[in-house]
């Protein structure tokens, strides 16, 4: 950093944004043939300096990602743990800390979509869903908070679902608590100098939507459906995450960012606009 305002104070900071960083990526693990947005996330915090803590109830998962990290030359290390146990998470940051010797990145990335009605569901089920999508981020952020110095980050993973307007879905509904935690978070932790972001994921087409069955018929129709006509992936969501994560958001804090390839357009494309009167 420099004392000049008129001095990029990033200059000289390198090609690396998260060097020197210890991260903890809960639902860091690989299971199918397409990535999913904690195995990219966690792949780019370790391209960027970081190490990096794979959290995942799969240690077969968790060992894909750790293998790919050290086979690129980065460094990591399995933590295997169930999100949805309080005890789990706190056990899972306390390995984080005992291996590395610090914390101070930490991204949430679990969910489980369920595409079930608020009202096709039992109690039980509820929570289930609920504990998934929404406590397990509560639960790990808060077993966090108290070893993360001053300078820390934390990214949750939200998505255009919390917007929905219905049918109602408890999935919806969690994500929907899961953005108003990450702003309440950022206001309870700005003051010992921790940031709390979110990344609301739109239609891509990665590991989530590959293990929830869905069909491939379907990916040009939501596709089209974006401003941009493309499709999105994991990495996407993970160089917004990377970013949020760095100190280039250092004043950004609080934030839902929205990556889903531009507003819905549901509207006949017009032609191209190649000049203006």
């Amino acid at each position: 950093m420099t004392d000049d305002p008129l001095i990029d104070p990033f200059a000289d900071a390198g090609p690396r944004w998260m060097e020197g960083r210890t991260a903890l990526v809960a639902g860091g693990g690989q299971n199918t043939a397409f990535p999913g947005v904690g195995y990219a996330i966690c792949m780019l915090l370790a391209a960027h300096g970081a190490r990096v803590a794979v959290l995942d109830r799969d240690k077969d998962a968790a060992a894909r990602t750790v293998d790919r990290i050290a086979a690129d030359g980065g460094e990591a290390i399995p933590v295997i743990a169930d999100v949805t146990s309080d005890r789990a998470c706190a056990d899972a940051v306390a390995e984080t800390v005992s291996r590395f010797g610090r914390l101070d990145t930490l991204v949430h990335t679990v969910a489980v979509g369920d595409r079930a009605g608020v009202f096709d569901v039992t109690p039980e089920r509820f929570d289930e869903l609920m504990d998934a999508n929404f406590k397990s981020a509560w639960s790990i952020t808060r077993h966090a908070v108290p070893v993360l110095p001053r300078g820390s980050s934390i990214v949750t993973i939200s998505s255009v679902g919390a917007r929905y307007r219905g049918p109602g879905m408890v999935y919806c509904v969690a994500k929907a608590a899961l953005e108003n935690f990450t702003e309440g978070a950022a206001t309870t932790l700005g003051p010992q100098g921790i940031r709390v972001n979110c990344v609301q994921v739109g239609a891509i087409y990665g590991a989530f939507a590959a293990r929830g069955g869905m069909p491939q018929e379907m990916r040009k129709p939501r596709l089209e459906a974006t401003s941009l006509k493309t499709e999105g992936t994991s990495w996407d969501i993970a160089y917004a995450a990377l970013f949020l994560l760095s100190d280039r958001a250092k004043w950004i804090s609080g934030h839902i960012l929205t990556v889903e390839g531009g507003p819905p357009h549901r509207y006949p494309v017009g032609e191209p606009i190649t000049s203006v009167p």
